[in-house]
């Protein structure tokens, strides 16, 4: 029972890395219908400013976490500006192809600036490096610094997207953008906060992965980012809630298989479980299917 609910704590944790990355994808493609691939090396490059942060300005963690935030929020509006913008009336096809480049093109810069050997995060200090003894469970501070950070960007996300102006301007820009622009609303300031949003979270994401796992790579956003993708399909693309159930349950799906069957096996179940989904309920646990003309 003990080693169950160890096990439980460990899918919470990375299930709060997934539900942030997926918040990402679902908003995106919930205000323009867009998958943006690119979003992963957002969160890989979040990891990186919170590296150089820590290591050349010799900041805390937590300041390190905000100034990642902050410049993952500028680049996902430039992706937005510079990528996505011009292609605004292309074809699907034409944006998903350029998703992909936009991609590629961050991982291998990102190589040639800082090469492609794995870095160390830098050892924590103080109270982060302390670890919790309930029963026979192990808590560490890191996984609770993961929980809470988690928990408090959902909530202010949950806020913004309900009761602010921004936040319905979103919700009106995802059910009808045409008619959005008709009563007033700035599409295109809409849609670049949108990408802001779910940069910042993606920034905080990559700098909680470098802090847990210690090691981060320019390729290390294509995996998770994958497996965050397959959350926010899980509950319902588009849809908030379903991306924070989406990521808890890949991310504990994952635990589990490690922790009950073999490692190797863990990346094979996240996609059979994507392959089911897309054959069982192709729109997702809270999502509702939908005709679409041709």
């Amino acid at each position: 029972m003990d080693n169950f609910l160890q096990q439980v704590i460990n899918g919470i944790s990375l299930g709060s890395i997934y539900a942030l990355i997926a918040l990402g994808y679902t908003m995106v493609y919930g205000i323009i219908k867009l998958i943006n691939f690119a979003h992963c090396d957002v969160y890989m490059l979040g990891a990186y400013v919170g590296y150089f942060c820590m290591t050349s300005l010799k900041l805390g963690v937590f300041p390190s976490l905000v100034i990642a935030m902050l410049v993952c929020t500028v680049i996902g509006v430039l992706i937005e500006k510079i990528a996505y913008k011009p292609l605004r009336n292309a074809t699907r096809i034409a944006v998903l192809i350029t998703a992909i480049g936009v991609s590629l093109f961050i991982e291998y810069g990102t190589m040639a600036v800082v090469k492609a050997n794995v870095r160390a995060y830098p050892e924590l200090t103080g109270w982060l490096t302390n670890s919790y003894k309930v029963g026979n469970m192990t808590i560490t501070a890191q996984q609770i610094l993961i929980v809470f950070s988690t928990i408090v960007l959902m909530a202010m996300l949950q806020f913004i997207v309900k009761k602010t102006r921004i936040g319905k301007a979103m919700r009106a820009v995802s059910l009808d953008k045409d008619a959005a622009e008709l009563m007033g609303i700035n599409v295109n300031s809409t849609i670049s906060f949108t990408f802001a949003l779910g940069s910042a979270l993606a920034g905080a994401a990559g700098v909680l992965v470098g802090i847990y796992y210690n090691s981060i790579d320019p390729l290390m956003g294509v995996i998770p980012g994958l497996k965050a993708f397959v959350a926010a399909v899980f509950g319902g693309i588009g849809i908030i809630p379903g991306a924070m159930i989406g990521g808890y349950f890949i991310g504990t799906v994952e635990v589990f298989v490690s922790g009950y069957g073999n490692s190797m096996y863990k990346d094979a179940v996240v996609f059979a479980i994507l392959i089911l989904i897309l054959i069982v309920k192709p729109a997702g646990l809270l999502g509702k299917n939908t005709k679409e003309k041709v």
